[in-house]
């Protein structure tokens, strides 16, 4: 069983969250546990503030297969690229939604990994995007305070429409 994804605009979602401070046996099934919620979204990437767990765990699993998950506790953008890259982003966390957002079409990010290891490794295309938009959720930010204030209330509006009509 999984935990259900926070509706928007619950306050959780606008907070950033602490970093972890050990990853043990706990942290370990709070990663499957969001690896779960996220394959059967289906989805690329989920953040622990997105089902409630308030600490920066993060999981990524972008390859066609869904057999290559990423595990990251207290991620951070090392470096990023220059150059763009657009992306059609959603969120369950506001189902219905998506906008094209640019972001890095690069990141090197350091985390600590499934070992409790700090890790830094390179990420790109929907790798990268999927990777910047968990740390936007760490942080308190969605996808949509990325968007101009007109396109943003819109799209909140379109959201709120679809709320509830439920």
């Amino acid at each position: 069983m999984t935990r259900p994804f926070l509706p928007w605009p619950d306050t959780r979602l606008r907070r950033a969250v602490p970093e972890v401070e050990i990853v043990d046996d706990g942290v370990r099934a709070v990663w499957d546990e969001m690896l779960a919620a996220m394959y059967t979204m289906p989805g690329v990437g989920l953040a622990g503030p997105q089902i409630g767990e308030m600490r920066q765990l993060a999981v990524v699993d972008c390859s066609t297969k869904g057999d290559e998950p990423v595990r990251m506790a207290n991620p951070r953008v090392l470096h990023a690229s220059v150059k763009l890259r657009a992306h059609e982003e959603a969120s369950p966390n506001l189902p219905g939604i998506s906008a094209m957002i640019e972001r890095p079409r690069a990141v090197t990010v350091a985390f600590l990994n499934e070992r409790g290891e700090e890790e830094e490794r390179d990420f790109v295309g929907l790798w990268a995007t999927s990777v910047q938009h968990q740390i936007d959720h760490l942080n308190g930010k969605v996808f949509v305070d990325r968007l101009k204030p007109v396109k943003r209330r819109m799209l909140l509006a379109k959201y709120e429409k679809l709320r509830r009509r439920g």
